[in-house]
């Protein structure tokens, strides 16, 4: 029983803007932390990628096979530093939409309609939210008229 309640899909979480602002005030050093590993990583697999074409080329010859296994070890840590900020940021129902942006959504709902409020790093806080089936370009800000119980828009 435990493994097919894993195997079912959970609920979405809705977050209220004052759930969500303090869901993304915990998650703002992780989302930074995945950012800057995935930087990390392309600058790996970069290097990596000029030294498998230095091996075709050469044979291998002139390869330094213990330098390159510390490149893709580097590289592996990244991708599992990267998975966990992840794993972290879905864990509180947050949907991370855009990695190379910072961009996050929290699902909610505003007068009676699903929507997203949509957070970009860089932001000093939750100021817009857009309908489940727009993306960024359909932001809009923010209204006191949109808030829940004990939410507060400044």
């Amino acid at each position: 029983m435990a493994d097919e309640d894993q195997n079912e899909e959970r609920e979405p979480r809705i977050f209220s803007l004052t759930e969500a602002e303090r869901t993304r005030r915990e998650l703002e050093p992780v989302l930074t932390e995945a950012i800057e590993s995935r930087r990390k990583m392309s600058e790996l697999d970069t290097i990596l990628a000029a030294l498998a074409s230095r091996i075709m080329m050469m044979g291998g010859m002139q390869i330094n096979y213990e330098s390159m296994a510390k490149v893709r070890f580097d590289r592996d840590h990244q991708a599992q530093t990267l998975r966990a900020a992840l794993e972290r940021i879905e864990e509180t129902g947050c949907i991370v939409k855009d990695l190379d942006k910072g961009l996050l959504d929290f699902p909610s709902v505003i007068n009676h309609e699903a929507v997203y409020l949509c957070w970009r790093l860089g932001e000093d806080r939750i100021r817009f939210y857009h309908r489940q089936d727009e993306g960024f370009a359909g932001r809009k800000p923010l209204d006191p008229r949109d808030t829940g119980p004990g939410d507060v828009v400044q």
